[in-house]
């Protein structure tokens, strides 16, 4: 494990490093990327689940402080078997470090010319953590950062989770003197819409075209607990905003549905989950579709495992014939247009 970190946290290091033509006193903005993270290797998965378990926008329960750690033991240490499963059969690790750190280097590339920014990575619940890239930040002398969520919808259990993470960090370093800029959602940036329409068109094109017309488009955002709707968090609201800026720009004419993936635990989550759409489906007999990671900015156990795998296989034993998962963002030049485009707005307002 340490070797695998140490070698992707030089590659940040690298990355991060402020062009030496640069004059001294021309102290770049530091962008810092905000995501989830996940394990590099299977022996990582049951503490990257301790982590996520232990977080407090996670587990909220009335006192909870009193019994969070030793809950998050339990959680994870059931469910990391089954989870290391998963990553098991995409690789043995979680791909999101390298596809985020792909993200990077691409929104640094574009960010020249506009902005002297260096771009970091920030991730919650596994390596590098938001205290080591705080450290870096202070050695690097940057005085102005803006956290740019790779989070698309603004949700308490993500955006706010990572930003409530970064203030603590920043509290017990003492640098609360930094200028710090937050870009909270951009769900309906043209360039994000255009990004995502882009690649369900290379989905759409791999259907033979006396079929297309046959293709049921199906949405498949994470999903959330009901409770956190019903309290204002924004983010469904914010899923079906982007769902439908989508389908009026594609103009496909296909028939379309918005659905939630990724349930965890008894309570009650936003509905209808993926898993039920693609009964119901296949229930009226529909043929083909094509499955849509709307809330997914790279790919992860999410698309890789649950989506291309799991879904794909249940879609099949129910009598769908043809089933696709359209491309996740990654680096889609579009989506790295609309990164760029609100981190330049967030500095020159």
């Amino acid at each position: 494990m340490c070797g695998e970190f140490s070698t992707g946290w030089t590659e940040m290091q690298l990355m991060a490093t402020p062009d030496s033509m640069r004059k001294k006193n021309d102290k770049p903005i530091g962008v810092v990327l905000l995501q989830l993270g996940g394990p590099d290797s299977l022996e990582t998965v049951e503490p990257f689940l301790y982590n996520l378990f232990c977080d407090p926008d996670i587990i909220d329960l009335p006192l909870a402080f009193l019994f969070r750690k030793a809950l998050a033991r339990i959680i994870s240490g059931r469910r990391a078997p089954k989870v290391q499963e998963y990553y098991r059969r995409i690789g043995g690790k979680s791909p999101i470090l390298k596809l985020t750190m792909r993200q990077a280097r691409s929104l640094e590339r574009e960010l020249q010319g506009k902005l002297n920014a260096n771009v970091y990575i920030s991730m919650r619940y596994w390596h590098p953590m938001t205290d080591e890239v705080v450290d870096r930040l202070y050695r690097d002398g940057v005085e102005r950062v803006v956290l740019l969520p790779l989070y698309p919808h603004y949700s308490k259990t993500t955006t706010g989770s990572s930003v409530n993470e970064w203030n603590r960090v920043m509290s017990h370093r003492g640098l609360n003197h930094l200028s710090v800029t937050l870009v909270d959602e951009y769900c309906d940036h043209p360039l994000y819409i255009a990004a995502l329409v882009r690649n369900i068109n290379i989905a759409l094109n791999r259907v033979a075209k006396e079929n297309r017309s046959k293709v049921h488009l199906v949405f498949s955002a994470h999903g959330t607990p009901v409770k956190l709707v019903r309290a204002g968090d924004p983010y469904q609201q914010q899923i079906i905003r982007t769902y439908n800026a989508v389908v009026e720009q594609g103009v496909w004419g296909l028939q379309h549905h918005l659905c939630y993936q990724s349930k965890v635990g008894p309570e009650k989550w936003l509905e209808p989950s993926l898993e039920d759409t693609i009964k119901r489906l296949a229930g009226e007999k529909v043929s083909h579709l094509i499955v849509i990671p709307i809330a997914f900015v790279s790919d992860h156990s999410e698309t890789l495992w649950e989506i291309n795998m799991e879904s794909k296989q249940e879609a099949r034993a129910l009598g769908i014939k043809y089933f696709d998962m359209s491309p996740a963002l990654n680096t889609n030049p579009m989506f790295i247009k609309a990164l760029a485009d609100v981190v330049v707005k967030k500095v020159c307002k």
